[in-house]
């Protein structure tokens, strides 16, 4: 019997959880404030076939460095790894971020990989450059700012760090699955504040999922702003974008 009554307490638990995020997701956007264009979300799904066009050879790097990949929202590491395949190529030491799956932020999974950053730098004696992907971005800003003396530099690929939370057409799916508003996160009081390092914003036009006025940023916000021509799905796979975070990483002041 009192199996029995924990079962039913956790099935009831577990109802009422979902329902909250059910109800997370349902609700209403703010007046003025959208995504980008519905047919440029439908485009989304033509990226994947990038995959298949060849990469150009890599040049050799000039600042050849340990370089942490951290992917996008729902997403692994694994879906960067024709990206990581360039920075091997090229000299880099690339490293994913060692959390799988990324659903969200929280308390315990920002703190390791602060931790992993720290441990990575000390271990390579230099600082680490971080590269990431949508949501993944917004990670390796607000891990810059916690740890700037292991950081050389943030690269963001469509990662909504300025402006409203919700311009985009991801944020009622972001909060039904993490449980939390999105603009109400356990990290960052503050990710249009610029980390004390160099930052480069990689953004598009064609960004089915993220506002490009959001990728890219205002001044102050990022150092650096380079717009490209890929879907959002396709920052981590496209020609154009890769050789551009090669060129980014091989940035000086």
């Amino acid at each position: 019997m009192n199996a029995f009554i924990r079962l039913r307490d956790e099935a009831l638990t577990r109802s009422v959880e979902l329902r909250r995020r059910a109800a997370l997701a349902r609700e209403p956007g703010p007046e003025g404030v959208h995504g980008p264009a519905r047919h440029l979300l439908w485009g989304e799904a033509a990226s994947i076939a990038l995959a298949t066009r060849p990469l150009a050879k890599s040049p050799p790097a000039l600042r050849p460095q340990p370089v942490v990949l951290l992917p996008g929202f729902g997403s692994h590491t694994l879906r960067m790894r024709r990206l990581s395949r360039a920075l091997k190529d090229a000299g880099h030491r690339p490293h994913d971020w060692g959390q799988g799956f990324n659903l969200g932020p929280t308390e315990e999974n920002f703190a390791a990989l602060v931790a992993r950053i720290e441990n990575l730098a000390a271990r390579e004696a230099a600082p680490v450059a971080l590269v990431g992907w949508s949501l993944g971005g917004l990670f390796a800003r607000e891990a810059a700012k916690v740890v700037p003396q292991s950081v050389s530099c943030v690269i963001t690929m469509g990662t909504p760090f300025s402006g409203d939370r919700r311009a985009n057409n991801a944020w009622r799916a972001y909060q039904m699955i993490t449980g939390h508003r999105v603009d109400e996160a356990p990290i960052g009081a503050n990710v249009s504040e610029k980390p004390p390092v160099p930052t480069v914003a990689l953004w598009s036009p064609r960004d089915g999922v993220v506002s490009p006025r959001a990728s890219c940023g205002r001044p102050g916000e990022r150092d650096r702003a380079v717009a490209l021509r890929c879907a959002h799905m396709g920052f981590a796979l496209d020609p154009e974008a890769i050789a551009e975070v090669l060129r980014q990483l091989d940035w000086r002041d």
